[in-house]
């Protein structure tokens, strides 16, 4: 049974607990979305559920391990029941702890845990929505994909970046399946963006430094960057653009 119908468009954010996610969560709420926070650390959810709500906003946090198929149909069978729709999901959660690794030392372990996140996580999001999507007769996807899969890798990342050029060979095919039902579906490429999330092989002042050398913007990205391209991808403005990969990296690649 439905607990708090809304007349507001439902987004789903997952990964939504801190980072991009959190900022994308946020800036979706202030523009009229209800939210759905599926995230792995609940407290982290519910942090961010109530700094919504604090300001005016409805959302809902719910405990989601994207790699357990039970519990992402979980999840959004209770998006369903609690909201009576689903408009949007932004396939952001990916494996945080992931490192540089050359192929030789990557095991069979971390593979199949990149690909579990990163790649086969976001398939049982996208198949859990689609059903509420078609018989809505419109929705709008968005796969956080990375521009680093577009150019020579700085390090050897081959793991990380075989996910990420997968989730674009994704949206293209899933943009002409569900093209018919009014389903769109594009990637976001980001860039060198700090995130607030601690990355030990590379530290704040090395990416800035980075960034400097190689983009047409000589600044590092922040989350709030990436906002205003997923805003306008899930609008209604944005229907006719599908199976398209939007590149934000302050002009490092040209695509």
């Amino acid at each position: 049974m439905a607990v708090s119908l809304t007349t507001r468009k439902l987004a789903i954010v997952t990964g939504s607990g801190q980072g991009i996610g959190r900022a994308i969560a946020e800036d979706l709420a202030r523009r009229g979305f209800a939210l759905v926070l599926a995230e792995r650390d609940p407290a982290r959810g519910t942090q961010v559920a109530k700094a919504i709500e604090a300001q005016g906003g409805e959302a809902l946090a719910i405990e989601t391990d994207i790699t357990d198929p039970a519990a992402v149909n979980a999840m959004a069978d209770q998006a369903l029941n609690h909201f009576g729709r689903i408009d949007v999901l932004v396939n952001n959660a990916r494996w945080t702890g992931l490192q540089p690794t050359p192929i030789t030392e990557i095991t069979d372990e971390v593979w199949a845990r990149t690909i579990g996140v990163n790649l086969t996580g976001t398939f049982h999001c996208v198949r859990a929505v689609v059903p509420a999507m078609k018989a809505q007769g419109a929705g709008r996807i968005i796969m956080m994909s990375s521009s680093t899969f577009t150019q020579p890798p700085a390090q050897p990342y081959v793991h990380y970046i075989t996910t990420k050029a997968g989730l674009v060979g994704m949206a293209r095919a899933l943009a002409k399946e569900l093209g018919p039902h009014r389903i769109t579906v594009n990637c976001v490429l980001p860039g060198a963006i700090e995130t607030g999330v601690d990355r030990p092989h590379l530290s704040t002042e090395e990416r800035t430094a980075r960034a400097a050398r190689t983009q047409a913007i000589p600044e590092l990205i922040n989350a709030s960057d990436l906002t205003g391209a997923i805003a306008f991808l899930v609008s209604d403005e944005a229907r006719f653009i599908t199976g398209h990969s939007l590149t934000v990296d302050g002009g490092r690649t040209f695509l």
